[in-house]
């Protein structure tokens, strides 16, 4: 079947799906890659890859595509799923002969509700989703097809479970993907080098944090792995396919997650002699980061989330203050940037809490931070923990653009203030001097890095006015509710 597998545009410039591990209109303009979608596109020949918002594809444009195809494969998320089913409601209306699925978290979580929601989508594919939908692109039928949920003369039918793709080398590269269907200068992060793109060399991840999206609803806890000799590969082809990239991501859920998987993968990219960057977790040991280090690392994203033993405690993290103060230490003595990542609103938050993050975040001094607003997403554990303990509240987790809004809310700590204190640490972290002129350093001798940080400063203002706005509204409106 011909075969469009769409990263939807459910927000203007919104970042929902498709492998976005926090969906939301960011801060600053920055888009993940597609990755999920490539690894199908892969074993469909017949097929194309659409990532609707970097590449500035509305609505209507995405409705006309559907024209041409036979089968549309969406990815959804959690924020946009009321758009995107509009979205296929529109495409079935014209095109009655289109089979729709669905596949991303909400699918997996939320099978009914996105059948039910009309006749639009025709099946859903639970968790990973690569084989099911070549299969049945080939022709193979719904009912024979492990993880799709489907409905057959009004009754949902909800195939078993299928299993976790082991090998995950004998998946397609998503490279060459990209190289075909994507136009990979409109791809940037602020923190990564442009232009940049992005893989995985693993599935999965051990850790138990309560809060995280992809292991409790897709891509699970089993720590599937890729052969290092194999994504050595796909670097090198990357390197030569791609002129002028200057950084591959490694966006695993927890790349450096074992010491000795690491230390394999490290020694067979060093020889390569190709910068590129990843995600981590404060555990990671010396030897470790410096074997990173010299076979090419350049940053990691790090999830500290917070600055109070408590909190880390109720999320689960499998982590200290102190490993995360000795891990900063290590990165900085290497020579590692560092991406560090916060939460505001965790389990158990307080004025008292955050203050000790604030503090916690200017001590460790990371090149960069991103502050977000906790999410329970249906399917956490965090989740749970909201609706048993009535915190959540009904109100939207999106404004209209797509940016992030709390649902959760604590005593003292309502929708109101949880923003002002994302702006506030915002604030805090940046408008400090030492922070000031290091990006200032930065962009001195370089001209493209200072128009970048000048068009990232203007879309930064611009939100934290339009937040100072709700928040100063949803205040002023407290006391007459």
């Amino acid at each position: 079947m011909r075969t469009l597998l769409l990263n939807p545009p459910s927000f203007e410039k919104f970042d929902g799906g498709a492998s976005s591990r926090w969906p939301a209109t960011r801060e600053i303009e920055s888009y993940w890659y597609p990755v999920w979608l490539g690894y199908p596109a892969g074993m469909i020949p017949d097929s194309r890859v659409v990532d609707a918002p970097p590449h500035g594809i509305s609505i209507p444009d995405a409705v006309a595509m559907a024209a041409d195809y036979e089968l549309l494969v969406l990815f959804t998320s959690t924020p946009g799923l009321d758009v995107d089913l509009r979205i296929a409601a529109q495409m079935k209306d014209l095109y009655p002969r289109l089979k729709i699925a669905f596949v991303g978290p909400p699918a997996t979580i939320e099978p009914e509700r996105i059948l039910g929601a009309g006749q639009a989508v025709d099946f859903v594919v639970r968790r990973e989703f690569d084989y099911q939908i070549a299969d049945f692109a080939r022709g193979k039928p719904l009912d024979q097809l492990p993880g799709v949920s489907f409905r057959n003369n009004g009754e949902f039918i909800h195939n078993r479970d299928a299993a976790f793709i082991e090998n995950l080398d004998a998946l397609p590269w998503v490279t060459p993907i990209y190289r075909r269907d994507l136009d990979i200068s409109r791809y940037s992060v602020p923190f990564l080098l442009h232009p940049f793109i992005a893989f995985y060399t693993s599935r999965g991840c051990p850790a138990v944090c309560t809060y995280c999206l992809w292991p409790q609803t897709h891509s699970g806890h089993r720590w599937r792995l890729r052969s290092a000799g194999d994504v050595a590969a796909e670097v090198r082809y990357a390197r030569d396919a791609f002129p002028g990239l200057k950084e591959i991501f490694f966006d695993d859920d927890t790349f450096n997650y074992q010491k000795a998987r690491t230390l394999e993968l490290c020694g067979a990219l060093k020889p390569l002699g190709f910068t590129w960057s990843c995600t981590s977790r404060v555990t990671t040991d010396y030897e470790t980061l410096r074997a990173m280090k010299e076979a090419g690392g350049r940053l990691l994203i790090v999830g500290y989330e917070s600055g109070d033993p408590r909190i880390l405690k109720n999320i689960k993290k499998g982590a200290t203050v102190d490993m995360a103060e000795r891990f900063t230490r290590d990165c900085r003595r290497l020579g590692l940037q560092v991406h560090a990542d916060y939460i505001v609103g965790l389990p158990g938050e307080t004025p008292e809490s955050l203050r000790r993050t604030i503090e916690f975040a200017k001590r460790l001094d990371c090149t960069t931070i991103q502050v977000s607003i906790a999410h329970p997403y249906p399917g956490t554990e965090f989740h749970d923990y909201a609706v048993r303990n009535g915190l959540l509240s009904t109100d939207s987790m999106t404004d209209e653009g797509g940016h992030q809004l709390p649902t959760v809310v604590y005593p003292g700590l309502g929708r109101a203030e949880l923003l002002d204190w994302v702006e506030r640490f915002y604030g805090e972290y940046y408008f400090r001097p030492r922070v000031i002129w290091r990006i200032a350093r930065q962009a001195l001798w370089d001209g493209a890095e200072r128009r970048r940080l000048m068009k990232e400063a203007r879309e930064y203002l611009r939100l934290r006015a339009q937040r100072k706005r709700f928040v100063r509204s949803h205040k002023q409106a407290a006391p007459a509710q």
